[in-house]
C-alpha cells in the first residue's frame, strides 16, 4: 500500500488513519505543482486529477478522494471502530461531517493558500465565508462532545481536525469559536495524529513546527 501525499495537505488526515490502525505502508511525496513524485515519477500517471490524497493498494488499484479514502480504510478494518456501521443514523452523519468538510470546509481555505487576499473585499469576503463555516462546526460541538460524531474518534475527525488546524499557518485566529479551538488542541495531541504530523515534519516531540 502506497500513499501519496502533500506535507500538512489533506492527505495527512489520510496518513492519521493509517497511523491509528496501524498499518504498514508506503509514502510518496508529491509536487502537486510540478505533477512529480519526489522521484521524479509522473504523478497524474498514478491519479490524472493531480492532487493528493491518492491511495494505491496491494493489487495496484488507486483510490483518490478523502472521503472515499477514509471511508475505505475504516470499512477494511472494522476492528479499528473509526467509522459506525453502515445504515445507522451515526454513519449519516459521518457521512454528512466528511462531506461538509470536503466541500465547505476545505474550499473556505482556498484563498488562503492561493496567496492570502490582500484587497479588502476579497479578503473581507475570504474571511466571512471560513467564519461562516467555523462557525457550523462549532454549533456542532457546542453540545459539549468530544468528537464530532459518536463517543469516540473517527475518520470524521481526522479530517476536520487536519482542514481546521490549517488555520494556525494562514493566520486565521480560532480563538472567537472556543469549542472548535478546544477540538483542535485536544485532537492535536491525540498519539496517531502527533505521530502522523512528525512523519510530515509538521511537530517535533517538543513544539509544533
Amino acid at each position: 500500500m502506497r500513499l501519496y501525499f502533500k506535507p500538512g495537505a489533506c492527505s495527512l488526515s489520510s496518513r492519521i488513519v493509517l497511523t491509528e490502525i496501524g498499518l504498514t505502508y508506503d509514502a510518496s511525496r508529491v509536487d502537486t505543482e510540478a505533477g512529480l513524485t519526489e522521484s521524479g515519477a509522473d504523478y497524474r500517471a498514478v491519479n490524472p486529477k493531480g492532487y493528493v490524497p491518492a491511495l494505491e493498494l496491494d493489487d495496484g488499484v488507486v483510490l483518490s478522494e478523502n472521503p472515499a479514502i477514509l471511508q475505505f480504510l475504516a470499512d477494511t478494518h472494522p476492528e479499528s471502530r473509526l467509522a459506525p456501521a453502515y445504515g445507522t443514523l451515526e454513519r449519516a452523519r459521518l457521512q454528512e461531517w466528511l462531506n461538509f468538510t470536503s466541500s465547505e470546509l476545505h474550499k473556505a481555505f482556498g484563498p488562503y493558500f492561493r496567496g492570502r487576499p490582500r484587497e479588502r473585499p476579497e479578503r473581507e469576503e475570504a474571511e466571512l465565508r471560513l467564519s461562516r463555516r467555523v462557525g457550523d462546526v462549532e454549533r456542532g460541538l457546542a453540545d459539549g462532545r468530544q468528537f464530532i460524531v459518536g463517543d469516540s474518534f473517527t475518520v470524521a475527525d481526522a479530517y476536520l481536525f487536519v482542514v481546521l488546524n490549517w488555520s494556525g499557518f494562514v493566520g486565521f485566529d480560532l480563538a472567537h469559536w472556543p469549542h472548535v479551538a478546544a477540538y483542535v488542541a485536544r485532537i492535536g495531541i491525540r498519539p496517531s495524529v502527533r505521530d502522523a504530523m512528525r512523519q510530515e515534519g509538521l511537530v517535533t516531540d517538543e513544539v509544533a513546527a
